[in-house]
């Protein structure tokens, strides 16, 4: 099993900075209600948990030109 690298940031109260050894990303909102993630590669990413063992997630990636 290889290593790997993850570590977690809170940077102000509801925003978190994410940093693993290929990229970065920083994630706003807390357990309860939506979370927006946005990361280096410009990919979007909203998700809310939801009641039982349910989730929701959307993801947009960056828009190449």
């Amino acid at each position: 099993m290889p290593l790997t690298f993850r570590k977690s940031f809170r940077i102000l109260p509801g925003v978190t900075l994410n940093v693993n050894k290929r990229s970065w990303s920083i994630t706003t909102g807390g357990k309860h209600g939506p979370r927006r993630t946005v990361n280096n590669k410009g990919r979007r990413t909203t998700s809310m948990d939801l009641p039982g063992p349910f989730g929701w997630r959307r993801t947009r990636s960056a828009k190449r030109h």
